[in-house]
């Protein structure tokens, strides 16, 4: 293995509460029941198809497109404002000291991230510079669990997807790892997914992942 790509909210950072909060003020003004069972499944997935799934308790008049855009645009001013306070100290020193060691150790690194915030968020926390490349929602079409988020890292850094191994918290992005033709290690939530591939409770555990393959 050569290569690891990473997903990027519950894995290098956890901004969970911050997507809940912004969906939420969307939710409740629109009359939608929305609770952390529902969040959960938004885990991994696009904007769009996060709004989808919220707009599944909608009632109200059908809405246009352009309204549905303005909502999503919304939630992400609202979720923006949230990630504005975020600083390197909201980072786990494990992330940083794990990330330098598969470096120095010759690896790869990659973030695979549906999030069009991503860069954003690396700026904030002081981790570009951990990473060869990245993949985010603003170079793919598809979101997770199609593939195309680790299929784009992959070819960002020159490596076939056998090559790579994908660190991943939610059993989308283990799906998209897969579907792939990538390792798939799940940390978290992803760590009882049947279709993980090896299982992790900490980061800094992937040093000794190569032992295992």
């Amino acid at each position: 293995m050569k290569a690891f790509i990473f997903d990027l909210d519950g894995v290098l950072v956890f901004t969970d509460q911050f997507h809940y909060q912004a969906w939420k003020q969307i939710a409740d003004r629109l009359g939608i029941a929305f609770d952390e069972q529902i969040n959960n499944r938004l885990r991994g997935v696009s904007r769009a198809d996060s709004l989808e799934i919220i707009l599944e308790g909608y009632h109200g008049a059908p809405l246009s497109e352009a309204e549905k855009q303005a909502l999503m645009e919304e939630k992400n001013e609202i979720y923006r404002g949230y990630l504005a306070e975020m600083t390197p100290d909201s980072v786990d020193a494990s992330v940083r000291e794990t990330l330098q060691e598969l470096r120095r150790q010759g690896h790869k690194l990659a973030v695979g991230s549906s999030s069009r915030n991503t860069k954003y968020i690396l700026k904030q926390t002081d981790l570009t510079q951990q990473f060869d490349a990245i993949s985010d929602g603003t170079n793919i079409t598809h979101s997770k669990p199609h593939p195309e988020v680790f299929l784009k890292a992959a070819q960002y850094l020159g490596e076939q997807p056998a090559n790579c191994i994908v660190v991943e918290d939610a059993e989308a992005g283990i799906d998209a790892a897969k579907a792939a033709g990538m390792t798939a290690v799940g940390i978290g939530d992803a760590a009882r997914y049947e279709r993980t591939d090896i299982r992790i409770t900490t980061l800094r555990a992937l040093l000794n992942v190569q032992n295992t393959l």
